[in-house]
């Protein structure tokens, strides 16, 4: 028996277990719309742009291990979604995007609302298609889920032009998936592995640096032990803070241009580096070529096409994290364990010293409301069991230096793309996925006004996303580059206007609060934690307060900035030098 394509893509949907997709209805997409008007396992919400569409998506999918959903229609809605799966894409996260084509008798006519999204889309997308016979329709689906989940996860696109979503064809399931051409290896090659623990055994300076492929993976156990049964410590990306636990006294936090002191001093200083689920991007090297000078690399990923893309690799493994540590550390279990407390014993002293040298730290005040001292006090309140999403810029950074991340998929953030506007759509999604979840998005005045609108979406849907605006009155990240390195010229980084967000909030319906001094952070952040409605938090913060440790552009990862005094005395230096 024949049925439509409508049919036919939601009930491949409900096959893959999909219970939400984020959308926008149009023309060309309404016979898929009045299908899902009766569909009772299968719930859209509604945003109110394709962009926080997609965003949600990643958001469900980051925070799930779920593959998200998004539904839009041809031409704008199509391309609204263009920014949404480069965010995905650059970060691994597996969404599939629906999106409506004019009839296929008219594509290449320049047809209203036409665009060629799957060209369009080609860089960004892990996989597209354009499906032109609707007995297809089912098997694209199955591939595209299994394409975006397995390997390296990424985005798929999926063109359906109008006339297959509103014409009759045959549902063809395929039960078993088989691409050819598509075989991601996911067994680690043995040898290889054994000489990474070789190299284990043998190192007296080693670290562990766990990226988000230990998150996509679901191998934060397997790396923990790792690191327990070694005695190596930690450095967590941005992409993969939660992989391990933060409090742990093996975590060295994060690495890079706003790392820790000591993590860019264990890199910088270590004679070994196992790098797991990380593609050693230039926010963690620095300087390539002073990069871990001293250290054998041992480097962990499923993508091939990672591997030495950017540093030389000694011992290179390609296959699925989990897979690989759980090899690893059945081999080390065989090994004597008091070998590796005794190895590390002057190693792990170096660190606790550097820790003790320049911890993460800022200058509190009583007058001002200080950002970090935000993001602490949310800590506090949440006691860490909380789902927190940041827009891009200095809350970003903030909220990676100053939460303490101990869970995986409790961290989501633009890291890749750095996409302002990410948070507050992807919060929407990790609270769909996670309904009995606090999540709060960390964001920045800036930012939040991307995406500003959905705030409808979340109070339609009774969605609880708490936001803490960490208001500056500027583009907090520019504003940091143009005073330190741009002789304080301000060009354009002033917002000038910055809606009363309390006031936006109730507009919306939600509730809006304010704190301007740091009296108020804690009373605000209760009220907003024990409200069962969207909250905006309006802080109003030290406008001039900057992300530090840094490192400028160019430099090695151990030659940080830790006050907004230095690049001034390095400046007179020169002066004087030159006068001289």
């Amino acid at each position: 028996m024949k049925v439509s394509g409508a049919e036919i893509v939601v009930e491949s949907l409900k096959k893959e277990g999909v219970t939400h997709i984020f959308g926008y209805p149009g023309g060309v997409v309404l016979n898929l719309f009045d299908y899902l008007y009766d569909a009772k396992d299968i719930k859209l919400i509604l945003t109110r742009h394709e962009q926080g569409a997609t965003h949600m998506a990643d958001g469900y999918a980051r925070s799930s291990g779920k593959v998200g959903v998004a539904l839009v229609t041809s031409g704008p809605g199509a391309t609204n979604t263009v920014t949404g799966i480069a965010t995905a894409a650059m970060d691994s996260i597996p969404i599939v995007v629906l999106t409506g084509q004019v009839p296929t008798m008219l594509i290449g006519n320049d047809a209203f609302q036409e665009a060629d999204i799957v060209g369009i889309t080609r860089p960004c997308t892990k996989y597209n298609y354009l499906v032109k016979n609707i007995d297809d329709l089912a098997p694209t689906i199955r591939e595209a889920f299994h394409i975006a989940s397995s390997g390296r996860p990424g985005p798929v696109l999926i063109d359906l032009p109008k006339d297959i979503s509103a014409g009759t064809g045959n549902f063809n399931w395929p039960e078993k998936i088989q691409i050819r051409s598509y075989n991601p290896t996911v067994e680690g090659n043995r040898k290889m592995i054994e000489k990474a623990v070789d190299e284990i055994a043998k190192s007296k300076k080693p670290v562990i640096i766990a990226g988000g492929g230990v998150i996509l993976s679901n191998a934060s156990d397997e790396l923990r032990e790792l690191a327990e049964l070694t005695q190596v410590p930690v450095i967590t990306t941005l992409m993969g803070i939660g992989s391990f636990p933060s409090v742990h006294p093996l975590s060295l936090g994060m690495p890079g241009m706003h790392g820790t002191y000591y993590a860019n001093m264990a890199i910088q200083d270590s004679d070994l580096i196992v790098a797991v689920g990380m593609r050693f991007d230039d926010r963690v090297t620095g300087k390539i070529s002073a990069f871990a000078p001293h250290a054998t690399i041992v480097h962990i990923d499923i993508d091939p096409t990672s591997i030495r893309k950017n540093v030389h690799v000694d011992i290179p493994i390609v296959g699925d994290s989990k897979n690989i540590l759980t090899t690893l550390n059945q081999i080390v279990r065989t090994q004597q364990k008091t070998q590796w407390t005794e190895i590390r014993k002057a190693w792990l002293k170096q660190l606790d010293d550097w820790k003790q040298l320049k911890p993460m730290s800022y200058k509190y005040s009583d007058t001002v409301i200080k950002p970090q001292y935000v993001i602490e006090k949310l800590y506090e309140a949440t006691g860490g069991d909380a789902i927190i999403t940041t827009e891009v810029g200095q809350n970003q950074m903030w909220a990676a230096q100053f939460f303490k991340f101990d869970k995986p998929r409790t961290f989501l953030t633009s890291g890749g793309l750095g996409t302002m506007g990410y948070g507050f759509p992807a919060a929407i999604g990790a609270q769909v996925a996670n309904p009995d979840k606090t999540v709060i998005d960390i964001a920045g005045d800036g930012s939040i006004q991307m995406n500003i609108q959905e705030l409808a979406t979340a109070v339609v849907y009774e969605l609880p996303v708490k936001v803490a605006i960490l208001n500056n009155r500027y583009l907090g990240m520019v504003r940091q580059w143009q005073e330190m390195f741009f002789n304080e010229r301000y060009s354009h980084s002033n917002l000038n206007v910055v809606p009363d967000f309390v006031k936006v909030a109730e507009a919306y319906s939600a509730v809006g609060l304010r704190a301007e001094k740091p009296s108020d952070v804690e009373p605000v952040i209760r009220e907003a934690l024990k409200t069962k409605k969207p909250v905006f938090m309006d802080f109003v913060i030290d406008w001039k307060e900057k992300v530090f440790p840094m490192v400028p552009a160019g430099a090695a990862i151990d030659q940080m900035i830790f006050d907004e005094e230095e690049p001034k005395k390095e400046k007179e230096t020169k002066k004087l030098k030159a006068v001289k």
